[in-house]
């Protein structure tokens, strides 16, 4: 079964990306199967007996097998392919939709709750026609978006990546319930929603995850919450994953052997329960996929036959992607596969490895998370830039509460007719969520949490020669062993120390006493990749810890902040900072402000409230002294600013000729003017900002500011010529007034721009304008941090890369 279920997934990642090679597909499999099965059949040698040999076992066998199922798969992707096809093609355009919802709400950070959706019409508003493909929908807050609801959605398309399940992403202008949820999907809502409720009233931040832990609902998860639920590697526990399946299949099987019944009978009611909490948490295919896996991993210890278990998981497998050959490419169905395979295989090696140097209860607690953790880290580095480092710790510490958190809201769920009780319920299992949220707030804030790495097939493969090295020191049959002889002395009992060490507890005349000694390969070189890593991370936690700001010069004053497609600069006088910009991400600038040994920040610029300037805000909030911003633009700026008051901040609406101090250095708001920043917010009303003096090159920030602003800012009596440094407006975008570079006449041109973006920047266009002022350009995709300052009286600039 692994045979053909490698040959199933290997075939729908081929279709899945690309979809004309399908009937291709079909077509080679049907073929490659009737030729193999007539060379089976046929006579093998001619004796004068002519006896004709029908073997379909065996090799044959398996290979017809596998490309019988391979060409089903293929089919698949091949008879849905023309309606995908036809719903793709309204890519960019908008259209009125009508489906039923087959997942659950999730909230997305850009405030839309986001549902998906089976489409049963589609097409110009008014003029739909019917269709069937997957798409995903953004819909405003609201209620009534449940599944098994019918909808009818207006809004722009845009066409996913080849490999995505849903075919078109919609951001509705309008939604509305057409048809509420009916049946046992409404039982199901309405259980969930109530118990929603319940959780609302009790004290964040164990509410916010109750519902996930107990039904999957992750709607109330704050994204702080979230993001320290990833650092930590507790993601898992946040919505209905392998983890909640397998607790609700062991409490059932635990429960049913508790009141007597046998082997039989706890499979059934395990099975039963299972299927009910997939009604209850809604049957999208993530769920159905999730549940399948940990139910046959855990049936398959529970039952102790273990043996079974990798060609049970196989055959779920497959049958996972006969139905829906899409989830091959997502990294849900490959975790969920890898994990239930190190449940079966890898979970109890490990366990006895480290029972001969801790107790057996704790051997067990470390190796199941540690076998997930090892199996699952190679596929997370392959779409994912932060690795939780900290995860099995975690895990140790929140696997306890889990259980009782997901079965006491479960029974609080249910309990809803009786709300006495209900409410008792949910209060039990507010204590082991808040358990684990406090958890992951605590080891999500541990120095060296998290390692980045560049997602991709090269950060898979390290990751997974580190798991595998990780695995051989750990277990205890770990390959052959080299036999040396050695004479008798201090330097034998060292290399006997150093063996016994490396092979953890050694069974008693396993290492020889006297000239021989036995060195575990494998464990030798796995110990010597992991002594490497150490080594190199301690190296870079010195770097980045105690180390940081040796790398820099003194006399830096301006540093533009390498954040890939944003803004985030520092200007220091006297010991005084001011940042202008956050950047996209808060880990990045925490990262920056680290290495430059910048703790507070006395003036935060907000030029204007797109994501690129204001997403890392949150790493700096608390430490800041003045905000001098833009006019917000909707309510989340308005929030943000909010949070930015409650950590101590002072707001201060940016407007030209607002000025003060830095330290030894002055500062002055030189746009938008008045009338600028009652027109509206966005680009055009980014705040420009000065600085200069205290040691401070004469500098000026341009924001995202467009051509004509610039323009409308080059006509004011301020402006005038002798710039230092020029932060250059929008990245370097093609949108730019030469008359202004011109004008200001700068020696130094800083780009703050990602590395192979999306949109292009810089332009060619700003890159001729600004070389046409005599202007050096300096990008932060190309260089690195850029950090430029006064010696002895003269403009320097170092980089943190060359050329």
């Amino acid at each position: 079964m692994l045979v053909v279920a490698g040959a199933a997934w290997c075939t729908a990642l081929l279709c899945v990306f690309v979809v004309d090679a399908a009937w291709w597909c079909v077509l080679g499999a049907v073929l490659w199967a009737a030729a193999i099965a007539v060379v089976a059949t046929s006579r093998t040698r001619a004796d004068g007996v002519g006896r004709r040999f029908a073997v379909v076992a065996g090799a044959g066998g398996l290979a017809i097998v596998a490309l019988s199922t391979a060409g089903a798969v293929a089919l698949g992707v091949a008879v849905a392919g023309p309606s995908r096809g036809e719903t793709a093609s309204w890519d960019g355009r908008v259209v009125e939709l009508t489906g039923t919802i087959v997942s659950s709400a999730s909230p997305g950070r850009d405030g839309r709750l986001w549902i998906d959706v089976q489409l049963t019409a589609l097409g110009a508003p008014g003029r739909q026609t019917r269709v069937s493909a997957p798409v995903r929908i953004g819909v405003p807050p609201a209620s009534g978006f449940e599944p098994g609801a019918d909808v009818l959605v207006t809004g722009e398309a845009k066409a996913t990546d080849a490999g995505e399940r849903a075919v078109l992403v919609v951001f509705a202008r309008r939604a509305e319930v057409r048809r509420p949820a009916a049946g046992v999907f409404a039982v199901a809502a309405e259980l969930r929603n109530g118990f929603a409720d319940r959780t609302a009233r009790l004290p964040t931040p164990g509410a916010e995850l109750l519902p996930g832990l107990a039904v999957g609902d992750t709607r109330a998860v704050s994204p702080e919450l979230d993001d320290a639920m990833r650092a930590s590697g507790l993601s898992h526990l946040t919505a209905v994953s392998g983890a909640n399946c397998a607790i609700v299949v062991g409490a059932a099987f635990w429960l049913t052997a508790v009141c007597g019944g046998g082997r039989r009978m706890r499979v059934v009611v395990a099975a039963v329960s299972l299927a009910g909490f997939v009604v209850i948490v809604t049957p999208e295919p993530s769920v159905v996929r999730a549940a399948v896996m940990a139910g046959v991993a855990m049936l398959t210890v529970l039952l102790g036959r273990p043996r079974a278990g990798p060609g049970m998981l196989a055959l779920c497998a497959t049958g996972i992607l006969l139905v829906d050959p899409w989830l091959a490419a997502t990294p849900g169905f490959a975790l969920s596969v890898a994990a239930s395979g190190a449940l079966i295989l890898l979970a109890r090696p490990l366990a006895d490895g480290l029972q001969r140097v801790v107790p057996r209860p704790l051997a067990l607690a470390v190796g199941v998370p540690l076998a997930a953790q090892l199996v699952c880290a190679p596929i997370i580095a392959l779409f994912a830039e932060q690795q939780s480092l900290i995860g099995v710790v975690a895990n140790m510490i929140a696997d306890p509460a889990a259980p009782i958190a997901t079965v006491i809201g479960l029974l609080a769920c249910l309990a809803a007719p009786v709300p006495l009780v209900a409410d008792a319920l949910t209060a039990a299992a507010w204590l082991p969520s808040a358990w684990i949220a406090a958890t992951a707030g605590v080891t999500a804030g541990l120095p060296m949490a998290e390692a980045s790495l560049v997602p991709g097939i090269g950060s898979a493969v390290l990751v997974a020669v580190l798991s595998v090295s990780a695995a051989l020191v750990v277990i205890r049959s770990a390959g052959p062993a080299l036999v040396l002889r050695m004479p008798v002395g201090p330097l034998s009992r060292l290399a006997r120390s150093l063996v016994r060490f490396l092979r953890f507890p050694v069974r008693r005349g396993r290492v020889r006493r006297g000239r021989v000694l036995r060195i575990p390969v494998l464990r030798v070189l796995g110990a010597g990749v992991l002594l490497v890593v150490v080594a190199l991370g301690a190296a870079q936690a010195l770097l980045a810890g105690p180390l940081a700001t040796a790398a820099n010069p003194d006399r830096w004053a301006i540093a533009a902040c390498d954040v890939g497609q944003g803004d985030a600069l520092v200007v220091r006088s006297s010991g005084h900072a001011a940042l202008i910009d956050t950047g996209p991400d808060p880990r990045t600038l925490e990262e920056c402000m680290r290495e430059l040994g910048i703790d507070r920040i006395d003036v935060l610029v907000l030029t204007h409230f797109d994501l690129d300037h204001i997403g890392g805000t949150d790493a700096v909030r608390g430490r800041v002294g003045i905000v001098l911003h833009g006019p917000p633009d909707d309510a989340e700026a308005t929030r943000l600013l909010d949070g930015l008051r409650e950590g101590g901040a002072q707001l201060r609406d940016a407007e030209a000729g607002l000025h003060g101090t830095l330290g030894a250095a002055a500062w002055r708001v030189r746009w938008p003017t008045r009338s600028a920043a009652s027109s509206g917010a966005g680009n055009d009303s980014s705040v420009v900002i000065e600085v200069e003096g205290g040691g401070v090159p004469r500098s000026v920030f341009l924001g995202d500011l467009s051509a004509e602003s610039q323009r409308m800012l080059a006509r004011t009596p301020a402006t005038g010529g002798g710039y230092d440094v020029v932060k250059v407006a929008h990245h370097g975008s093609a949108d730019q007034d030469a008359g202004l570079y011109d004008l200001l006449r700068p020696r130094v041109a800083l780009i703050s721009v990602g590395e192979g973006n999306d949109y292009g920047h810089p332009r060619r266009e700003a890159l001729a304008l600004l070389d046409a002022t005599g202007a050096r350009v300096l990008r932060t995709d190309q260089r690195g941090r850029i950090l430029v300052g006064l010696r002895d009286g003269t403009l320097a600039v170092w980089t943190e890369r060359g050329e």
